[in-house]
């Protein structure tokens, strides 16, 4: 009974641990090809762990030690939203849709908001407007 038990859990976050590096290199690829499109010189960032917080303010076009306020709790969140609709509007799209993952605070669809911010990233990053 405890090695099912066992085996179970170990199921559980094997999966757990796959669904998790798979949104990682789904970020890091869109984050980098937004990069790449808006000509920064330091895609690669979107790679590293940490250091992709400071490709974001790089991407607003604000001085990369912006990023150190991401590192910020609830200040964090402000900024976060302010420099993706900057972002969204230089890849031509309307900044609002940065505001997508707030919806995610309504019950019941939040898992329905994660997905439309995942959609809405992919067309920022690959689609061109």
């Amino acid at each position: 009974m405890a090695i099912g038990f066992s085996s179970l859990i170990g199921a559980m976050a094997g999966f757990f641990f796959l669904i998790v590096l798979g949104l990682y290199i789904y970020g890091a690829l869109a984050f980098m090809t937004i990069a790449k499109k808006l000509k920064c010189d330091k895609p690669w960032l979107a790679w590293i762990p940490i250091a992709n917080l400071f490709l974001i303010p790089i991407l607003a076009k604000k001085y990369w030690a912006w990023g150190f306020i991401l590192l910020v709790p609830i200040v964090n969140i402000v900024f976060f939203f302010i420099w993706m609709w900057n972002i969204y509007e230089q890849r031509n799209y309307p900044g609002w849709l940065s505001l997508v993952p707030l919806l995610g605070f309504i019950p019941f669809i939040g898992i329905f908001v994660s997905l439309a911010n995942l959609i809405i990233l992919g067309f920022v990053a690959w689609k061109d407007r």
